[in-house]
């Protein structure tokens, strides 16, 4: 019995480090420093917000992972999503709240490392003091619908 185990072993060890240095080296993968980052406008956020897509697109049903910027004394009035989103912070301190308007006196400082986790529909707003960064990571097709019409910046163009 314990010869069978060894050969079994023997067998699907080479296999699975196989997969490993394979997927190692497939096209898919990446390293990225946060200088080679391309930062643009963000039409569906408040002016002032820049992202950059790491990986994506946002619009299909492929995960994704994106970081945004945000100037100091930045708002995301009250909105939701269509999917989990996973909030990391990178740097600085994002005030996050739940609720259906923003709200700083009921909001949670989020520090460089904090992670906020929210399930679709979830409404919820943010804000900032100092410059933000933060990643978001998700599985689209992704979009923001603000509570509020008025607050939404692609109607105000």
């Amino acid at each position: 019995m314990k010869t069978t185990r060894y050969v079994a072993l023997a067998v699907a060890l080479p296999l699975m480090l196989g997969a490993a240095a394979g997927w190692a080296q497939s096209h898919g993968h990446r390293m990225i420093s946060p200088g080679e980052l391309k930062w643009s406008d963000v039409p569906s956020l408040p002016p002032g917000a820049k992202i950059a897509v790491i990986e994506g697109p946002m619009n299909e049903a492929v995960p994704f992972t994106i970081r945004l910027k945000f100037p100091p004394n930045y708002r995301i009035p009250a909105h939701w999503h269509p999917a989990v989103e996973r909030v990391t912070v990178m740097s600085g301190t994002f005030y996050m709240g739940l609720g259906d308007k923003l709200d700083t006196q009921n909001s949670m400082p989020l520090t460089p490392g904090s992670i906020m986790i929210l399930q679709p529909k979830t409404h919820h707003f943010a804000w900032n003091k100092d410059e933000v960064i933060v990643q978001l990571n998700g599985t689209g097709p992704w979009g923001i619908t603000y509570l509020n019409p008025a607050d939404d910046p692609r109607k105000q163009q």
